[in-house]
């Protein structure tokens, strides 16, 4: 099993995790309902994926 012949510095370890760090998702918004979604999916509250892509039929919330 291979085993590090040097220990590793807290700044090279470091620099190595620098990448790592969650990010928050990037919101745009629906051209149709104007309300946030996520980029590149359906929106949810209208059904449409852009501005004349039909995905499905949306029923009426109470």
């Amino acid at each position: 099993m291979p085993v590090p012949k040097k220990r590793s510095s807290r700044a090279a370890r470091n620099q190595r995790r620098s990448h790592d760090a969650l990010t928050i998702p990037k919101l745009s918004k629906c051209a149709k309902t104007g309300l946030p979604k996520l980029s590149h999916r359906v929106c949810e509250d209208s059904g449409f994926y852009g501005k004349t892509k039909r995905v499905f039929e949306v029923e009426e919330r109470l």
